[in-house]
C-alpha cells in the first residue's frame, strides 16, 4: 500500500484520479480548499482543508516516502488573460513552495498536471509531441510553463523526483458547467438554457479532447511508470473542431425537442488554432492508451448535464 497526497483532489480530474487510487487500495489524502470534504469524493480518502500555498499546512502533510498529485490551480485561461498579475501570484509562488517543501520532505514522486492545452502555443505540427516548441500565448499557459520550468530546475540541480503530464482538454459527465472551462460543458448548457452556443473564429478552434477517465488512468500511469524528469502528453491524439462537437448536440437536443443556435465571435488572442496531443512517450514508457469514445462520451455527458 502506497500513501498518496493528492492537492486539489476534490476538483473535476482530481476525483477521479482519488477514486482510482483509493480502489486500488493506497492510503489516500486530499488537501484541498473547501472547508468540508467535496461531494463526490471517495469515502475512502482522508480529506484535510487548506491552502498548499501555505509552508506550514505542506511541512505537516508531506512525509518522507510519500507520493504527491498536484492539480491545484486557482485560474483557467480566460481568467488568466483578464488578471494576468493574478494569474501569476496566485499559482507560482504556491508551486514553487511545494516544490522546496517536497525535496525538504524527501517524497517519492511528485505528479504536476501541467497543461497540453495552452504551454505549447500556436503548432508548429500536429499532432503535438513533448518536444515541440513552447511558445504560449495566454498568461495560463505562460505560468503553466514556467512552473513546469521550475520543477525541472528542481530536478536537475537538487534531485526532486519530478513527473509533469500535459492533458489536453478534459470533458466528463460530472464536469461543472458556468465556471469558464470547458466548451463541452458551456455548450450543453447554453442549448439546455436556450441560449446561443458561442463560437470563436469563423470554423471554430480544434481541439484534443479526452474523457476525464481517461486522463485520470493516464495521470496514475505516469506516476506508477512515468520516469523522473520526464513530461508526458495526455491526448488521443485526434483532433475535433468546436462546430464538429455542436454537430454532435443537434442529433441529441433534437431527440429532447430542443433546437440548438450558434453564435459565431471574433477568435480570442489566447486561442490557438489547433491543439492535438501525441501521447506515444506516455504508451511507450506505462502501455497506457486512451479507450473512452468521443461520441458515447458527448452523449453521456448530454444525459447528466440534462437531469442535472
Amino acid at each position: 500500500m502506497r500513501r498518496c497526497l493528492v492537492i486539489g483532489g476534490g476538483g473535476f480530474i482530481g476525483r477521479h484520479v482519488v477514486s482510482l487510487l483509493a480502489e486500488a487500495g493506497h492510503d489516500v489524502c486530499v488537501l484541498g480548499r473547501r472547508p468540508e470534504k467535496p461531494d463526490g469524493l471517495h469515502n475512502k480518502c482522508r480529506y484535510i482543508s487548506g491552502d498548499y500555498g501555505n509552508r506550514s499546512t505542506l511541512k505537516e502533510i508531506l512525509t518522507p516516502g510519500c507520493e504527491v498529485i498536484d492539480l491545484a490551480y486557482s485560474t483557467v485561461p480566460k481568467t488568466s488573460y483578464e488578471d494576468a498579475i493574478y494569474d501569476l501570484l496566485s499559482n507560482l509562488p504556491a508551486s514553487v513552495g511545494l516544490f522546496q517543501e517536497a525535496l525538504a520532505a524527501g517524497v517519492s514522486r511528485l505528479l504536476i498536471v501541467s497543461s497540453g492545452g495552452t504551454v505549447y502555443g500556436p503548432p508548429e505540427y500536429l499532432p503535438i509531441n513533448e518536444g515541440h516548441p513552447t511558445a504560449p500565448i495566454s498568461p495560463y499557459g505562460i505560468t503553466k510553463l514556467t512552473t513546469d520550468r521550475y520543477a525541472m530546475m528542481f530536478h536537475r540541480n537538487a534531485g526532486l523526483p519530478v513527473v509533469i503530464v500535459r492533458p489536453a482538454n478534459a470533458y466528463g459527465a460530472d464536469q461543472k458547467t458556468g465556471v469558464g472551462q470547458g466548451f463541452l460543458a458551456a455548450a450543453i448548457q447554453a442549448v439546455l438554457s436556450g441560449r446561443e452556443i458561442e463560437i470563436y473564429g469563423a470554423q471554430g478552434t480544434i481541439r484534443d479532447f479526452i474523457h476525464v477517465t481517461d486522463i485520470a488512468t493516464g495521470i496514475v500511469a505516469a506516476l506508477e511508470k512515468g520516469k523522473e524528469g520526464t513530461i508526458y502528453n495526455i491526448g488521443t491524439g485526434r483532433g475535433t473542431s468546436t462546430r464538429q462537437l455542436v454537430s454532435m448536440l443537434e442529433s441529441l437536443a433534437q431527440n429532447d425537442g430542443l433546437s440548438v443556435r450558434s453564435k459565431i465571435l471574433p477568435s480570442r488572442q489566447f486561442d490557438v488554432e489547433a491543439n492535438v496531443l501525441d501521447s506515444s512517450k506516455l504508451t511507450a514508457h506505462s502501455g497506457w492508451v486512451p479507450k473512452a469514445s468521443l461520441g458515447i462520451g458527448v452523449e453521456e455527458m448530454w444525459h447528466a448535464v440534462k437531469s442535472r
